[in-house]
């Protein structure tokens, strides 16, 4: 599954994810699964034909990111392997960040993170002129819907409707959009 919000110059984007050995680091083996969350430049064309046309529209790199992501041999609702990326370089995320309060209060975290897109954006490395007053205006208030979208998500995950492993088995797999 996976929800957009859009805006003029940012966008975010949640969906339900699923990883066969993700990282394979001591004390992360194993499948994975979840939720994520970025906060993406967004592309918006010119329309494609009349005045009437749709719309081209882009949901480009990414600039930060949270997965809520728990271990598949872990209790529903434990989010043992939760973190996030503050920055990306081009397509691809920094370090993991595990945080406490993230794995405790996966909601209240996130929606204190996104209570101030300009902090976040400005941690996130994004220049303060990429992304207007209005985009940071929107996102703070949108961040009450997209903090029960991202609730919702994972209450999919925890009860078997979301991210689910792939048919077959596999030697790797990432299953969702993000």
């Amino acid at each position: 599954m996976l929800t957009a919000f859009g805006f003029e110059t940012i966008g975010v984007l949640v969906g339900d994810t699923y990883f066969l050995d993700p990282v394979q680091k001591s004390g992360q083996e194993g499948p994975e699964r979840g939720v994520r969350l970025e906060i993406r430049l967004v592309d918006r064309g010119e329309p494609q034909g009349s005045v009437y046309a749709g719309v081209p529209i882009g949901f480009e790199r990414p600039v930060w990111r949270v997965d809520l992501f728990g271990s598949l041999d872990a209790a529903p609702g434990t989010l043992d392997r939760a973190h996030h990326h503050p920055r990306f370089e081009g397509w691809e995320p920094g370090g993991r960040f595990f945080e406490p309060e993230l794995s405790a209060d996966p909601l209240s975290w996130l929606a204190g993170q996104l209570a101030d897109p300009a902090a976040l954006l400005a941690r996130a490395g994004v220049p303060a002129d990429r992304v207007t007053k209005s985009d940071e205006r929107g996102l703070a208030a949108a961040a009450p819907d997209i903090v029960a979208t991202v609730g919702r998500m994972l209450d999919g995950v925890w009860h078997g409707d979301l991210a689910p492993a792939p048919a077959e088995p596999v030697g790797g797999a990432r299953v969702g959009w993000l």
